[in-house]
């Protein structure tokens, strides 16, 4: 976590659908794998305990009391542990019951995120199971003794970190037009953990991955979305288990659709995104006294990069993209120059040519405005300069 950067991880189980003895197995898995590779905050798939696709037997009392006894074992698993990390299971509060995200940290549980857009569609019945979480604020659900905070409105802030906060969003609430992301960033989290069900069909790749990089830059945040895998469902719906890690418009890592990897890994840098928030005039940040700051606490140490920082982050690799970007500097340029020779009534345009790169480059750009003006490029005046 030194200088900011927060290596985060999405991760993957294979669900057995309904055996939360199986699911949990999986879970302790990548909680060590994801200890041991240095990892600060793990994500891991929309109701990894149970399954999603678990149906009506989501009313069934026994799957609910273990899914929540298997959330004490996943505590005990992350004790001694300053992994932080979010899961998804069924809760029951008040008599209903929600689609929820637990985050879980050093043994114990610090806050319940429910689920607040529910899709009804192409398949997918979730309000048939399950309450939506919208408005609610200011709950508290009692677990093992203590009381844990429950609602849409936490945040959870590192204790020393001002710029490390997490919110949680869960699979669908990504898709609506107003999501919960953008009032948790708004509030102050620089990071969003979702974890997902989402299942796959011709060209949903790119869109979900359209989302999350375009999410991710609108909301100048970090975005960790953590997908179900293709054994999630025993129905005519398929998982695909893809993950996705950006940073501000840009795609980190992915695990591409029905790739293999249980963990992806990267690091979110949350200081460069607190520095483009103050950049942005348009970005707000505006804590909401609804807000429930839940701190944790993890040691400031060094972090080993696994991201590709580039040395010329400008030079793109691909030359047909690297062509498209030249010439749209070109016109932008000759656009600009053609408005102010114009609007100056200028008969002619005089340039130095001192043999260097700079004004090479203008005498370009001066040449393309006097052919979009019509004009005879013998009104350039060009004066050499030369040097030794």
């Amino acid at each position: 976590m030194k200088d900011g950067f927060i290596k985060v991880a999405a991760g993957s189980i294979r669900t057995t659908v309904a055996d939360v003895s199986a699911n949990l197995i999986e879970i302790k898995n990548r909680i060590s794998e994801a200890s041991e590779a240095g990892v600060n905050l793990l994500v891991l798939p929309e109701l990894a305990l149970t399954g999603y696709t678990c149906g009506d037997l989501f009313f069934s009392e026994v799957l609910q009391k273990a899914a929540m006894n298997a959330l004490g074992e996943v505590c005990d698993a992350t004790a001694g542990k300053e992994l932080l990390v979010v899961l998804g299971l069924p809760v029951k509060h008040r008599g209903k019951l929600y689609n929820c995200a637990a985050a879980v940290q050093n043994g114990q549980v610090l806050a319940f995120v429910p689920k607040t857009h529910l899709p009804s569609c192409f398949g997918l019945y979730e309000t048939r199971h399950f309450a939506s979480g919208e408005g609610l604020e200011d709950a508290e659900i009692l677990f093992r003794g203590q009381s844990v905070p429950f609602g849409v409105n936490v945040l959870l802030q590192h204790d020393s970190i001002e710029n490390y906060c997490v919110g949680i969003e869960i699979a669908e609430d990504l898709w609506a037009p107003s999501t919960p992301g953008e009032f948790l960033t708004a509030s102050g989290a620089t990071i969003l953990a979702n974890p997902a069900a989402d299942d796959e069909g011709v060209g949903k790749a790119d869109y979900r991955r359209l989302l999350v990089k375009s999410t991710s830059a609108r909301l100048l945040c970090g975005y960790v979305l953590a997908n179900a895998g293709p054994n999630e469902s025993t129905q005519d719906s398929v998982y695909s288990q893809h993950h996705l890690i950006a940073e501000n418009g840009e795609l980190l890592i992915e695990n591409p659709p029905f790739g293999q990897a249980n963990l992806v890994i990267s690091e979110i840098d949350v200081d460069r995104l607190a520095g483009e928030r103050h950049k942005y005039t348009s970005f707000v940040t505006t804590p909401d006294d609804s807000c429930i700051l839940v701190p944790f606490h993890q040691e400031v140490g060094k972090t080993t990069l696994t991201r590709k920082i580039e040395k010329n982050p400008f030079v793109l690799d691909d030359k047909a993209e690297m062509d498209m970007r030249c010439e749209t500097i070109l016109q932008i340029q000759s656009m600009g120059l053609k408005k102010r020779l114009e609007h100056t009534w200028s008969k002619t345009a005089v340039i130095g040519i001192s043999g260097g790169l700079d004004s090479c480059l203008a005498l370009l750009v001066m040449v393309r405005a006097m052919d979009l003006m019509g004009k005879s490029r013998k009104d350039i005046i060009a004066v050499t300069m030369p040097c030794f």
